[in-house]
């Protein structure tokens, strides 16, 4: 079959066209950028892409269009596809019916660290040999790639709450029907097609009602959210994180190596790298699933002792003078304030530049401004791009005095950051996009020394 996907650029709908081709189909695909890193990879694939939405691809003679969520009415493609009444798809349900009908999906959704959790579940699956499929919106670095299909039957997915396509606004993952589920999490978000907390509770519900009887939920124990989104209804097995009759973590040890208890059971040590207690908490929900999976905790945790991260999840991308460079995903306030702690327990009293682009559809609405100031509090000086807001970022920051400075222009942003770090800081970009290369510039800026 060949199949012609719109939005083939986005993390997901890559994924798609990837795990497609794997599949044996013909794969062509459009997006209004076409770029690297993604087209490279996808060209890598013998992915042909055409740059734009124009109306004469709906000749391209393909069997199937495969329509991503960036795609809306009024585009010229979708159209002529609707106009020539054309066969289309979303992208979940076309995985959905194509992909994981046959499959135990190992499905892992939640505001925060959906990204993270999954590459940890895919990584004890593999570890343990049992050669999973997944679909990831980002790149473990365990694995170098963020979609395949094997013929394996265990699919791990990350089940993203955003709505499916202009014609079926329900959340993406209710198309998923997964066996074991991880619910790690429950806030407010996606401002812009969410009217409040409630109406993501009932999108989470739905995903609840599609899990089998003879299924697992692994379900975050200390959010109301996920209490209130349970007791709407729920007709499978719950294994609860962060409470004393389900899985807990210990406190860390200098190292990062923690305790991992069942019912106040000891099942085994942690030893690695990763930072924070919401990335034990992931943890948690990976080892809880793989069990259900048929893993045992023991190689559950021994996976996780060699899991290297995800990219653009804390991830160091130069050392500069003794100046640290990272570069992270956090975009909502909670995500910031905890990467943030995670890297302070990291560096102790050292010094940390937070440099933030505040690029999401919730954070461009200024949904979430009151709590930036609280959310950025453990960083010794803030920087703040506003490069696209339609609010005023530096009366939102104003609490948190002088160390925070707001910057129109990147250049400046670049300049102003490296006039400020010194040998032993610790510099964390936060950005849900590419925030104009700012890492490579900065770097290249402070080797300058000018």
């Amino acid at each position: 079959m060949h199949i012609h996907i719109l939005g083939i650029c986005g993390t997901f709908m890559g994924g798609i066209a990837v795990i497609a081709k794997q599949a044996g189909h013909t794969v062509t695909g459009c997006d209004a950028n076409v770029y690297p890193p993604m087209s490279t990879q996808l060209e890598a694939q013998g992915i042909a892409l055409t740059e734009g939405f124009g109306p004469e691809q709906a000749g391209i003679g393909c069997d199937l269009f495969v329509i991503g969520n960036v795609v809306s009415r009024g585009n010229a493609l979708m159209e002529e596809i609707l106009d020539r009444g054309l066969p289309y798809v979303s992208g979940p349900q076309w995985l959905a019916e194509s992909v994981l009908r046959e499959k135990w999906v190992l499905a892992v959704a939640g505001t925060h660290g959906k990204t993270t959790t999954t590459s940890m579940l895919a990584w004890i699956l593999e570890h343990a040999n049992l050669d999973p499929g997944f679909l990831i919106g980002g790149v473990p670095l365990d694995f170098g790639l963020s979609a395949r299909t094997t013929t394996e039957p265990f699919f791990v997915i990350e089940a993203d709450e955003y709505d499916t396509a202009f014609f079926d606004k329900r959340s993406k993952f209710v198309h998923y029907r997964p066996r074991t589920a991880i619910l790690n999490n429950l806030e407010f978000d996606h401002a812009d097609i969410f009217p409040d907390l409630e109406a993501i509770e009932t999108q989470f519900h739905h995903l609840v009602r599609t899990v089998p009887g003879n299924g697992l939920i692994v379900a975050n124990g200390v959010e109301d959210s996920m209490v209130r989104v349970l007791a709407r209804g729920c007709w499978t097995p719950v294994e609860r994180l962060g409470v004393a009759a389900g899985w807990q973590a210990g406190e860390p040890d200098a190292n990062g190596a923690f305790e991992v208890t069942l019912a106040g059971e000891r099942r085994g040590r942690v030893r690695w790298d990763q930072l924070g207690a919401h990335n034990r908490m992931n943890a948690l929900a990976a080892i809880a699933a793989a069990r259900h999976a048929g893993v045992p905790v023991e190689v559950a945790i021994e996976a996780l002792g060699t899991f290297k991260g995800v990219k653009r999840r804390m991830e160091v991308r130069g050392v500069v003078d003794g100046i640290t460079v990272y570069d992270d995903f956090a975009h909502h306030p909670t995500a910031i304030e905890t990467t943030l702690a995670g890297l302070r327990r990291k560096v102790g009293r050292a010094r940390i530049l937070a440099v933030l682009e505040p690029r999401s559809n919730t954070m461009k609405l200024g949904v979430m401004k009151a709590r930036l100031p609280g959310s950025l509090a453990d960083a010794e000086r803030v920087f703040c791009y506003t490069g696209s807001l339609g609010w005023d970022a530096a009366g939102s920051l104003r609490p948190l005095g002088a160390k925070a400075t707001t910057h129109d222009d990147l250049a400046q942003l670049v300049e102003a950051i490296a006039r400020e770090a010194k040998s032993g800081d610790h510099v964390l970009v936060m950005s849900n996009g590419g925030f104009g290369g700012i890492h490579g510039k900065l770097l290249e800026r402070i080797a300058r020394h000018d």
